[in-house]
């Protein structure tokens, strides 16, 4: 197990001090980025009330992102395995 390294990380006007892998330090910072710049670019665009207002946008469209990721994903293993069993098919036929 790797030895965990405190960090203090900054989402919206908050200072948070966490505890993770060295080895994640580098992506944890990376997505806090995105998170501040999306809070930035709802504050531009959407009249809120306070910043948990705009958290909450940033987590919906997080996991709208994810979920369309997901989806991505999915279509693709469907789409490789339905070539696959296309070419199983036209094997068999053309062995005929």
């Amino acid at each position: 197990m790797q030895e965990l390294i405190p960090i203090n990380i900054v989402i919206g006007d908050r200072t948070y001090r966490v505890r993770i892998d060295a080895a994640d330090e580098e992506k944890v910072r990376k997505l806090m980025r995105l998170i501040n710049d999306r809070i930035l670019d709802f504050k531009g665009r959407f009249a809120g009330k306070d910043m948990q207002d705009y958290i909450a946008m940033v987590m919906l469209w997080f996991v709208t992102e994810q979920e369309q990721s997901l989806l991505q994903a999915d279509q693709a293993a469907l789409t490789a395995g339905l070539e696959e069993m296309e070419r199983l098919i036209d094997q068999q036929l053309g062995d005929r």
